[in-house]
C-alpha cells in the first residue's frame, strides 16, 4: 500500500473513532462525553456498571467556572454527586478523588479530610491518601507556598482491583539479597520491581522514588488549554493502569478538557466525561480528535521533570542580589 493511501486509511479510521463519540450514556458505547449537570448525568448511568471514578472536583475556590460557596454549603452540594457516584460503582470499584485546599479569609480547609467523612458515611474504605507534588504554583505571601495535593483511593468492598505488577517501578537495589533466616542469600526483590507507595515521584525516568512530583498544567506545558485548573494526563494514567482492566469504563464526573478520558483511551478503556462548561466540552473533543490522529501533546508518563544545570542564565544568582563578599 502506498504512504498516501495509509495515511489516508489513518485519517478514515481516526475519524471513524472520533465519530463514536456519544453524547448520552450507553452501555453499548465507548465514548460519552456529556455537556450538562454532572448530578442529573450521572442518574442515566446503570447503577454498578462503572470501574473507575477518577476526578478533581471543583475546589470552590473562586475559578471562573464555580459559584463560590461557604464550605458547608458546597459540601452539602458535592455529597449529592458522590451518593451517584456510588449508585454506578461497581462493587469491586474504585474512586480516585484529587484535592487541594479551600481557603477562605486566609484559613486553610484541607478538603480531602473533608471528604473522607463523606466516603465513609456510604461505606467506602480509603486504601490510600496519595500525595501529588508539584514544583511550581502561585505563591503565597501570608503562610508557605502549596506544592502538593492529595488523592483520595477508595473502594467500595474489600474486593478490589489492584493491578500492582502494571504499575511497579524500578527497585534502588535490585540485587540485594536476604541476610538472615531460611531465605538468607535469596534475592529479597520482585523482578518487576518495587510498590511505587502512596508517595510518588516522577522525578527520574525510571520511577525510583515515591513522590507523586508531576508537573502541573502550567504555561509551559505540552498539555496547556484555556482551563485553569487543568489536570495532567499522566497523574490519571497510573490509577488506570492500577484499578482497571481492558474494556473497562472510567468515569469523570467534573471531566474538564478531557485528560481523564484520553488516559483511559491510551489503555483501551471505555470513558465517561461529564461537564458543564461548553468551551471545555468542544476543547475535549478537539482533543480526543488530536489523540484519534496521533498528534495530541501529553507528557511522557514517567518522564524526567526539568532540573536547571545550574548554567542557564535564570537559575544563577542576579547580580543585583550579591553581596560584596561574592566577589
Amino acid at each position: 500500500m502506498k504512504n498516501a493511501e495509509k495515511k489516508q486509511q489513518k485519517i478514515f479510521s481516526s475519524e471513524k473513532e472520533f465519530r463514536r463519540i456519544s453524547s448520552k450514556f450507553s452501555e453499548e458505547g465507548r465514548i460519552i462525553l456529556h455537556l450538562g449537570d454532572s448530578c442529573g448525568f450521572l442518574k442515566t448511568i446503570t447503577s454498578g456498571i462503572i470501574n473507575l471514578v477518577v476526578t478533581s472536583p471543583p475546589y470552590n475556590i473562586g475559578k471562573e467556572y464555580e459559584t463560590r460557596n461557604m464550605i458547608d454549603k458546597y459540601l452539602e452540594q458535592q455529597e449529592k454527586v458522590i451518593e451517584e457516584l456510588i449508585r454506578v460503582l461497581d462493587i469491586n470499584g474504585s474512586i480516585c478523588w484529587q484535592v487541594g485546599n479551600y481557603i477562605e479569609n486566609g484559613e486553610v480547609f484541607p478538603l480531602d479530610v473533608y471528604y473522607y467523612g463523606i466516603f465513609k458515611k456510604f461505606g467506602l474504605k480509603l486504601r490510600n491518601r496519595i500525595i501529588w507534588h508539584f514544583g511550581h504554583g502561585l505563591h503565597a505571601k501570608k503562610r508557605f507556598s502549596g506544592r502538593y495535593e492529595t488523592l483520595l483511593w477508595l473502594t467500595k468492598s474489600d474486593k478490589y482491583k489492584f493491578n500492582l505488577d502494571e504499575v511497579r517501578v524500578p527497585a534502588k537495589y535490585p540485587g540485594k539479597r536476604h541476610y538472615k533466616g531460611e531465605k538468607r542469600g535469596q534475592l529479597s526483590g520482585n523482578p518487576l520491581g518495587k510498590n511505587p507507595t502512596d508517595y510518588w515521584e516522577f522525578v527520574v525516568q525510571d520511577w525510583d522514588n515515591g513522590v507523586w512530583n508531576i508537573p502541573n498544567v502550567k504555561s509551559n506545558h505540552p498539555e496547556k488549554t484555556i482551563h485553569p485548573c487543568q489536570f495532567p494526563v499522566e497523574l490519571v494514567e497510573r490509577c488506570v493502569l492500577a484499578f482497571t482492566d481492558e474494556g473497562d469504563w472510567v468515569l469523570d464526573p467534573y471531566c474538564g478538557v478531557g485528560s481523564s478520558l484520553i488516559a483511559g483511551l491510551m489503555y483501551n478503556r471505555r470513558v465517561i466525561g461529564c461537564d458543564k462548561e461548553s468551551r471545555y466540552i468542544e476543547i475535549s473533543k478537539e482533543r480526543l480528535r488530536d489523540y484519534f490522529n496521533g498528534v495530541l501533546k501529553t507528557r511522557p508518563l514517567g518522564k524526567p521533570v526539568y532540573k536547571p544545570s545550574g548554567r542557564e542564565k535564570i537559575s544563577q544568582m542576579p547580580i543585583e542580589w550579591k553581596s560584596k563578599d561574592d566577589y
